[in-house]
């Protein structure tokens, strides 16, 4: 994969309820790999904290949604896409909580 000059970074952490089970992880799970299937996407990771131990360490989320972009205008184009917004209407009873980092710059 060749690397843009400038990136704009998408990460989105997501808090499930105390309460949800296995079936609930899965099924955000699968609208997340849902969301792969978006063309602005340059490249998407999806993932759990990880076994690390400090004290400036949130691990309180379940899940970890991160793309790249190779710009603003890129990222939008996903935000407007049918995906995305099935995603946000179908799947949204699984999180409580969703903390959004957007970031942009060179990369390197």
């Amino acid at each position: 994969m060749t690397s843009p000059a400038h990136l704009f970074i998408h990460h989105v952490l997501f808090y499930m309820p105390a309460t949800a089970g296995e079936a609930d992880r899965a099924k955000l799970l699968e609208g997340l790999q849902k969301l792969r299937s978006i063309p602005a996407i340059h490249f998407a990771h999806i993932g759990t904290p990880a076994a690390t131990d400090r004290a400036v360490i949130d691990r309180a989320y379940t899940y970890s949604w991160l793309c790249f972009f190779e710009s603003a205008a890129a990222e939008l184009d996903y935000q407007q896409h049918p995906v995305h917004d099935d995603f946000r209407r179908d799947y949204a009873q699984y999180w409580e909580k969703v903390v959004i980092y957007d970031a942009e710059g060179p990369t390197a």
